[in-house]
């Protein structure tokens, strides 16, 4: 007999206190770097390297999500949308090794995770198409996935190659939006 599993539920008034936190953030993000964008040029040679390890640190936690690919579309406005792209997308596939590492070492009960089993399906059913997939869309899962690859043993590099190709393809859409959206907000705050 199996051991009922209990799960840890969200009010919704916690939920939407987390997302207009975020909201608020992103608008004072943008007007942070409206109002000082000029002087983001002299901070550009630390430019790449901190994104690389922003990208890095904002993927190395488990579970909690934080706001990496926003810095990655704000960046995306400052430096070259195409290095931006590509760097952060890196960083976020070396800060994803942090829930491969956990699972593959099994310090975590990645059994007790939330959807293990469905995911360990699909994990040894279609492996790096289904890792390269989850990396390219935002979602919450990744985690979760890069633990259950590790748990389910899979090859370092089946784990890798696509974790950084969806990394960096979703990286380039952010940073190339960043580039556009802060010549757009330019153009209609007349800054």
């Amino acid at each position: 007999m199996e051991a009922p599993r209990t799960t840890t539920t969200v009010s919704r008034g916690r939920l939407w206190a987390a997302r207009i936190a975020v909201v608020i953030i992103l608008i004072g993000a943008v007007w942070f770097t409206l109002r000082y964008r000029d002087r983001f040029q002299e901070w550009a040679r630390f430019g790449y390297p901190a994104i690389f390890l922003i990208s890095a640190l904002t993927n190395a936690t488990l579970i909690l999500p934080l706001p990496g690919l926003a810095v990655t579309t704000l960046a995306g406005g400052m430096f070259n949308p195409w290095i931006v792209g590509v760097v952060a997308g890196l960083g976020q596939a070396v800060g994803e090794l942090s829930g491969y590492l956990a699972g593959y070492s099994g310090q975590t009960l990645a059994e007790e995770l939330p959807h293990y089993e469905q995911i360990a399906r699909w994990m040894r059913r279609y492996g790096p198409a289904m890792i390269f997939i989850l990396a390219l869309v935002p979602n919450p899962l990744f985690d979760v996935a890069g633990i259950v690859a590790g748990s389910t043993r899979m090859p370092l590099l089946f784990f890798f190659l696509p974790c950084a190709a969806g990394k960096i393809l979703k990286n380039l859409i952010a940073a190339w939006a960043g580039f556009y959206g802060i010549e757009l907000l330019q153009r209609w705050f007349g800054e």
